[in-house]
């Protein structure tokens, strides 16, 4: 069989490019929810880090460190099949965007709290002079100084992390990979791997190409 057969053929590539099409959908709505639920998260944890409570502090980072530690899959796989042993089963869709999420969070956490450490001290100082509190100093002079040195970074991992929702994939999301590997088996022939690895690179290469953008926008000499 010629390589054309096996990866481009064109009966194998019609009947099974809708299902392709499909997972692209369901590959949006995940990683749309996972960018919004892990920044959120991340930069909430920052947050409460900043206020410096020790025991809190050491909670937050031992959270951290752990989902940093802790490959995707095996989130994904623990919160899947281990969760049901303990009286709560999720969706594939629910496990895979609790656990990208958890793993972005981790990441976003750090990047934002490396952004705040880098402000000066004597910017807190100021505004608290002025008579603000924590949350008003840090949302509307903490933050904004901080965003400026972490948006490059937080975009790098935000776009390496939600490519990881090909790993839905493993529990039965019908992604853009798990539509693949079902097409690949009931047509015998890997032409739908091609149309998957099309349809990642229509989704992400723009992705990549805006982070780019924003990297070159927010540099900071």
């Amino acid at each position: 069989m010629s390589f054309s057969d096996s990866f481009l053929n064109a009966r194998v590539a019609a009947e099974y490019a809708p299902k392709i099409i499909e997972g692209m959908g369901v590959t949006v709505v995940l990683a749309l929810c996972v960018i919004a639920a892990g920044l959120l998260a991340g930069l909430a944890l920052a947050v409460l880090r900043a206020m410096g409570v020790r025991p809190l502090n050491w909670l937050i980072v031992f959270t951290v460190d752990l989902f940093r530690a802790v490959p995707p899959l095996v989130v994904i796989v623990l919160l899947y099949f281990g969760l049901p042993a303990a009286g709560l089963a999720l969706p594939g869709f629910a496990a895979a965007w609790l656990a990208l999420s958890l793993v972005l969070m981790a990441f976003a956490e750090e990047i934002f709290w490396a952004g705040i450490t880098t402000v000066a001290k004597g910017q807190w100082e100021a505004a608290r002079a002025l008579g603000l509190r924590f949350l008003p100093c840090f949302f509307l002079v903490v933050l904004p100084q901080a965003l400026r040195l972490v948006i490059p970074p937080l975009v790098n991992r935000t776009i390496a992390v939600t490519k990881g929702t090909a790993l839905a994939s493993v529990v039965a999301v019908p992604e853009i990979l798990g539509a693949a590997q079902a097409g690949v088996s009931f047509s015998f022939n890997p032409t739908p791997l091609t149309l998957a690895a099309l349809a990642y690179l229509a989704l992400f290469l723009p992705v990549v190409l805006l982070g780019r953008w924003v990297e070159r926008r927010w540099h900071v000499r």
